[in-house]
């Protein structure tokens, strides 16, 4: 089975793309090598998102918060965009396939520690999703 580079891009990467990352690495290596990278990066991830992953078992430690200037200049598989706003494959790192998913996760910047488990969640299982389509084929 081949192994798809999968790129999570959101807003300052600092909460959703962290966690579907995050998500990836600890379920769907055997299918997925997963980044992430934001559109207008902040410094560091999000002190709850950390927590909120923490919580699930899955560490965040190795992973930073990084722009798309910061990645190699390889290609990606898929790309998945998770920061609400309109993105094209010439807006992002290109793609083998030119597979582009849209992933409409409300951001929980700012909000209760609530907000960041309901993010999770939808997260996951978007995450799970994505790599039962890889396992059967599907992408």
């Amino acid at each position: 089975m081949a192994v798809k580079k999968v790129l999570f891009v959101c807003w300052a990467n600092a909460i959703r793309s962290q966690m579907a990352e995050g998500f990836a690495r600890a379920y769907g290596a055997d299918v997925l090598i997963a980044q992430s990278a934001g559109l207008v990066p902040t410094n560091m991830l999000a002190p709850l998102t950390r927590e909120t992953m923490l919580a699930r078992n899955i560490s965040l430690e190795n992973q930073f918060a990084k722009g798309l200037d910061a990645l190699d200049p390889e290609r990606f598989d898929i790309v998945v965009n998770l920061s609400g706003q309109p993105l094209t494959i010439r807006n992002v790192p290109a793609t083998r396939d030119g597979v582009l998913l849209e992933w409409k996760v409300k951001d929980p910047v700012g909000s209760p520690a609530a907000d960041y488990e309901r993010a999770a969640r939808e997260i996951e299982a978007l995450v799970m999703k994505l790599i039962l389509d890889l396992r059967n084929k599907k992408i």
